[in-house]
């Protein structure tokens, strides 16, 4: 039976950056989080690197600064990079003042170990060990489950969200979420003051992804449905080196390694990054990703190789345990002989479009994280941003929601969903053929290096499956992997949409039809003509 719940802030992910936004609002406050597995499911556990602060007097946020304008190929937001990057500092101090244990110097233990990664000209990644995200997020996750305030609904999965226009004025606002239940597989409306969307990504639109399975984009397909601006959704970054191996799904082989010394080998042993960026195997994720992309479609090889063997195995084991670990499960000694890695989807660089209180366009709804568009990262996100911008964002959405939570107006009355209309279904083959072909021609047409017909052939695709995907949604009572499949079609549509509108070649976006940049770096906004969002307008910002 369907029930209605009301709180005064409803946060739909249960990563960094949810509960950041958690932990900062006041004890005083009902909130319920919505977590669409476990509460560690996400991509936060997930993490190896670690986070870009500004840690030490040989440093400076300017040179931080600068390090992720150059990285982001110049479509980073100065103004959001500058206010991110400052407020670095702090944020370490707090995740430190949870709980958190980061890895110390071992000849000094007051001092916490930094290490190098990516597009950074200095060690500025505080970390811990190889597992950072699994230090982050259990130590947060210890301090959620001890705030009474605080509801955790584990295995909810966000449908859509409930928009209510003012009775004032001509303006929706959000007030909630519909949200289906896997324990009683019934369809709940959950009501609130404010709504934070913190669900990660839409790595999983591609074949091959380093993410967990739950990353599939709900929280950038259910604002846009809800008539948010998305911005710059071009932009995939492809993490370089993930683990090939027949038995191994999605796991990340992190850049620290190359930050501490390790190559890229071709398969007769060759280094080749040199031929490719000046600071060879240190280049920016993008430059990585393409190169091994060229050098496996030049020699028709299955993957190159990561060497850090020439390392002494004590300094491998006592900073990469987890790689370690993981490798050798599937026999590959990495004291002693190279691994084999390929590219995978692993960021999405765009997202719905936000302030600096992660507002978003809808009064009352908020968008942090992976899920959102600051303008941190422009064309390319720099390694371990992104953990950062969960903290800092997390922050400050929950600030400005403290700040206002007394004016808002309560929700009104809202119908609860109604399934008196649909059946289930004895078709689910449907579903997993979709969601197979759609993951699949994403890779093939809308992958690390694309064309015009590439393109165009998934757009037409897209438009087929959307067809098909809503005529089942319609029909057939709502579960896991159609709630799923309905939000990636969405993504991959603004995903396909926004890579049509780019004619130049920048970052993450390679186009073999327009190889040279343009000589004004804009944004890539598209904009909802309806709240069903199934037209689309397209423009680059000015």
């Amino acid at each position: 039976m369907t029930q209605t719940f009301y709180f005064d802030v409803l946060i739909i992910g249960s990563g960094a950056a949810g509960l950041s936004a958690a932990l900062n609002l006041p004890e005083s406050c009902k909130v319920a989080m919505i977590s669409k597995g476990r509460i560690n499911d996400g991509s936060t556990w997930w993490a190896q690197g670690g986070i870009a602060a500004v840690m030490n007097n040989e440093d400076s946020i300017e040179q931080h600064v600068k390090d992720t304008l150059k990285a982001g190929a110049g479509l980073c937001h100065e103004e959001s990079v500058e206010y991110t990057v400052r407020n670095s500092r702090p944020a370490i101090d707090w995740l430190i003042d949870q709980g958190v244990q980061f890895t110390r110097e071992e000849a000094d233990q007051d001092k916490y170990h930094l290490t190098k990664e990516g597009g950074h000209s200095q060690r500025r990644i505080i970390h811990s060990a190889d597992a950072t995200g699994v230090a982050v997020h259990s130590a947060l996750i210890d301090q959620a489950e001890a705030r009474e305030n605080l509801t955790i609904l584990t295995d909810h999965i966000a449908i859509d969200l409930v928009t209510q226009a003012d009775r004032d004025s001509t303006k929706y606002r959000c007030t909630g979420a519909y949200i289906y239940s896997l324990s009683d597989d019934e369809v709940h409306l959950y009501q609130a003051k404010a709504v934070i969307l913190a669900t990660g990504g839409a790595s999983k639109v591609y074949l091959y992804t380093s993410n967990p399975d739950g990353c599939s984009g709900d929280g950038i397909a259910m604002a846009w449905r809800a008539g948010c601006r998305v911005a710059n959704m071009e932009f995939n970054q492809f993490h370089p080196t993930c683990l090939f191996h027949p038995e191994a799904r999605t796991f990340l082989l992190t850049e620290a390694l190359r930050g501490e010394g390790a190559h890229l080998l071709l398969p007769d042993g060759s280094r080749f990054m040199d031929r490719f960026h000046e600071m060879a195997e240190l280049a920016p994720r993008d430059v990585v990703a393409r190169a091994i992309d060229h050098e496996m479609k030049r020699l028709g090889c299955d993957c190159v190789y990561l060497d850090i063997s020439h390392k002494p195995a004590d300094f491998i084991q006592s900073h990469f345990p987890t790689v370690a670990a993981e490798c050798l499960k599937y026999g590959i000694d990495i004291t002693k002989e190279p691994i084999p890695v390929v590219p995978a989807a692993h960021y999405t660089c765009g997202g719905v479009m936000v302030d600096k209180h992660g507002q978003t366009d809808l009064p009352n709804l908020y968008a942090i994280g992976e899920t959102s568009f600051t303008g941190l990262h422009g064309a390319n996100r720099m390694a371990s941003n992104s953990l950062l911008e969960c903290i800092v964002y997390g922050t400050a959405s929950a600030r400005h929601i403290t700040d206002r939570l007394d004016s808002i107006k309560q929700p009104e009355y809202q119908p609860e969903w109604d399934e008196s209309r649909v059946t289930d279904s004895d078709e689910d083959v449907v579903i997993s053929h979709n969601w197979d072909e759609l993951r699949r021609f994403m890779w093939d047409y809308v992958g690390i290096v694309r064309t015009g017909k590439r393109l165009e052939r998934a757009n037409h695709r897209i438009k087929l499956l959307q067809k098909e995907i809503e005529e089942y949604y319609s029909n057939y009572k709502v579960g896991n992997d159609l709630i799923e499949l309905r939000n990636l079609s969405d993504v991959a549509q603004l995903i396909i949409r926004s890579a049509m509108a780019r004619k130049e070649s920048r970052g993450l976006h390679y186009s073999l039809d327009f190889p040279n940049l343009k000589q004004f770096a804009r944004d890539t906004i598209l904009m909802p003509l309806n709240f069903a969002g199934q037209d689309v307008f397209v423009r680059q910002s000015e």
